[in-house]
């Protein structure tokens, strides 16, 4: 035998099952990362105590500015994103939601993805170091660099790596950096084609945060740049490694066009 129900507790039994959905949607995982403006390093300088740029085979020079490269940090790959931690982020300062799968490789555990991070940024410090190599005409055989930073993994240090080693070693052009400090981001090929990275508008307030006025942006990029530049940030984009230099040896001398986005 079937009891009918009154109006209230229908609505009420029908509410049971609608509110569970509904927890269940706020406290799922999301595919989604948080992140914040990471550390940047001057690849010039010292990490940890360990210079970051290290040449032997040729002649080099110190520089009187910083060529800061730039990160983010985002939530570890195992870590479970709620719908509250993503509109916490989303209408917070200082933070950005952005797809897992752009910021991690899809389907890795952990240790998987912490190695290949660590591969890409051998890499990449491979790429740079052949693509500067091959600006300044040097054979890799008679000039020997190596690059040391830790805790920092992908390829998206390429171009300042790049940039690091052609203003430690070329006395032509001058200091690159006219005593600025010179934030960016950028991968870059062994035949100085710099490549888009993303995280980019994090990674602008990482650099003004660490006291760069100039910031090296790939030019796919420029819009991503500009959505929330911070304030004494001048942004240069960039294509290649030779064009890169050509534009920062411009800014130097105050003669010459320098790119703006």
């Amino acid at each position: 035998m079937l009891s009918r129900l009154t109006r209230p507790r229908a609505l009420a039994v029908c509410a049971v099952p609608v509110v569970a959905l509904l927890a269940t949607a706020v406290f799922a995982p999301l595919p989604f990362s948080v992140a914040r403006p990471g550390l940047t390093a001057d690849v010039l300088g010292e990490n940890r105590g360990t210079p970051v740029i290290t040449i032997s085979g040729a002649p080099t020079r110190e520089a009187t500015g910083q060529l800061r490269m730039t990160t983010i940090e985002a939530t570890s790959p195992d870590t479970r994103v709620s719908l509250p931690d993503v509109l916490d982020a989303w209408f917070g300062t200082g933070r950005a939601v952005m797809p897992r799968d752009s910021v991690y490789p899809s389907g890795d555990d952990v240790e998987e993805i912490e190695q290949y991070n660590k591969e890409q940024m051998r890499k990449s410090q491979d790429e740079a170091t052949l693509a500067a190599l091959g600006y300044l005409d040097l054979d890799g055989k008679d000039v020997e660099v190596d690059l040391e930073l830790a805790d920092v993994g992908g390829p998206s240090a390429g171009l300042l790596f790049s940039l690091g080693i052609v203003d430690k070693l070329n006395g032509d052009d001058g200091d690159l950096t006219g005593g600025r400090t010179i934030a960016g981001t950028g991968t870059i090929d062994a035949e100085g084609r710099v490549g888009a990275v993303g995280g980019v508008p994090l990674k602008t307030q990482a650099a003004r945060r660490d006291g760069a006025t100039v910031f090296l942006v790939p030019e796919a990029e420029c819009a991503d740049a500009q959505a929330e530049l911070p304030d004494g940030l001048r942004l240069i984009p960039v294509t290649t490694l030779e064009a890169t230099v050509d534009a920062l040896v411009n800014l130097e001398k105050g003669a010459g066009k320098v790119p703006s986005c």
